[in-house]
């Protein structure tokens, strides 16, 4: 049997984790300035949890979870989106209790699952960074959240985005577009795909976000939602857009954008890359919105019944940056290299780079008994600063012999020195 990683996942390799860190790691900076604080749910839930919020009809419900009865006969399902689960867990433990952030804001980052067909940018197993803003119905959160976003790409030297926005206004502005979207498909019904016939009349919404051709030109022709707002739904989108406006933040209106979970209203929003690596093609890198209600969904609080959150893969993050041209340097380096002669030294050696680690040095030796030649050229191919030379003579002296690599000067130093102060032996 030739064993294989299951298809839809990769396996994250030295060289390449590292730039998975520095996207992680600037994702937590941008997090803090706008002081988010990291959630961490389980990667299974009961099923409930999440076809109660994206809702029974979406595909993420109907084709792509991977789901399972587990042996006590739980329906539970491989997590496909980080929103409700951290709503359940925002109201299963009381965090919008007096002694927590009001509004709370939060963000998590990890894999989520979805049975699809695999493709660049799109696993079975992929990563997801992402952020939720409860208890707040200000258009501010939402403009900020949308900063926010802008801020993490512009921090990784991302520049070719457009930000595209979008309401779907309050449930009784969208009941009444619902109706009138119905109206004038249902004519149109034998010309449409598969997947948008089944959607006409239980998500007819979705038929808007079609990638079928056909589709593409019959809602192309489709009434706008922006024209069924209510004063209350259209007096947001104005807040908002003015927000932006102040911010000097450019943006276009596409009254098609729907997004594809049930739990949206008002303010919807993707992020498209136009990276000069894409040759043209526009790719989707963030995406959020607003779904107020989605608390009340889950018995929580009315009061705090307001939810603002986006997620961006992180596969797609690191897609963009090569696209742009955005290298991350992930050459191996080590500040100290110790280098032993023969097996009598071994246990010096051993204490020498335990020593450095101690000061705080990224350190490493030879494990293989290799010669002095090959050992050097070790230290060379990661980049070691310092290389502590160690043979018999050296021990028999007490004393370690030190080579600063950038200027090859060699100094035999005792070892009570070196051991009592490493740092300051070293930048001597």
């Amino acid at each position: 049997m030739k064993y294989q990683k299951p298809k839809g996942t990769n396996d994250i390799l030295p060289g390449n984790v590292e730039k998975w860190q520095y996207v992680e790691n600037t994702a937590r900076e941008v997090f803090r300035l706008y002081d988010f604080h990291e959630l961490r749910t389980p990667m299974f839930e009961h099923i409930e949890v999440i076809s109660r919020a994206v809702g029974d009809t979406t595909d993420i419900v109907t084709k792509e979870m991977y789901d399972f009865h587990d042996k006590g006969d739980r329906h539970i399902t491989l997590r496909p989106e980080g929103t409700a689960p951290l709503v359940r867990s925002y109201v299963e433990n009381k965090l919008f209790g007096p002694e927590h952030q009001n509004p709370f804001k939060a963000f998590y980052i990890g894999p989520m699952f979805r049975y699809e067909r695999p493709q660049s940018g799109r696993m079975r197993q992929f990563h997801q960074i992402g952020m939720e803003v409860l208890g707040s119905r200000n258009p501010a959160t939402d403009v900020e959240c949308i900063l926010l976003a802008l801020d993490f790409y512009k921090r990784l030297g991302v520049t070719h985005t457009k930000l595209v926005i979008n309401s779907l206004g309050n449930r009784e502005s969208r009941m009444v577009y619902r109706q009138a979207l119905i109206d004038y498909l249902e004519p149109l019904s034998d010309q449409l795909s598969e997947d948008s016939k089944n959607r006409l009349h239980n998500n007819p919404l979705r038929v808007l976000d079609s990638k079928d051709e056909k589709d593409k030109e019959i809602v192309a022709k489709a009434p706008s939602i922006l024209d069924f707002l209510d004063e209350d739904s259209a007096q947001f989108f104005n807040s908002v857009k003015k927000l932006l406006d102040d911010t000097n933040v450019d943006y276009v209106i596409d009254h098609r954008m729907v997004r594809g979970l049930d739990y949206y209203n008002h303010t919807v929003f993707e992020i498209m890359s136009e990276a000069p690596g894409f040759n043209g093609a526009i790719t989707t890198i963030c995406a959020g919105g607003r779904y107020d209600g989605l608390v009340k969904e889950f018995n929580g609080p009315d009061s705090h019944d307001a939810g603002f959150g986006f997620a961006l893969g992180l596969e797609r993050a690191l897609i963009t940056m090569e696209a742009e041209g955005i290298t991350i340097d992930t050459t191996p380096s080590v500040d100290v290299y110790v280098v032993g002669l023969g097996d009598e030294v071994s246990a010096e050696s051993l204490k020498l780079v335990q020593a450095a680690r101690a000061a705080g040095f990224v350190s490493e030796r030879d494990y293989m008994n290799r010669k002095v030649k090959t050992q050097f050229k070790t230290a060379d191919k990661l980049n070691a600063k310092w290389v502590l030379i160690m043979g018999d003579n050296e021990l028999a002296e007490k004393s370690v012999k030190i080579k600063t690599m950038a200027t090859g000067v060699e100094r035999l130093v005792p070892l009570t020195d070196i051991y009592q102060d490493f740092n300051k032996e070293l930048n001597k």
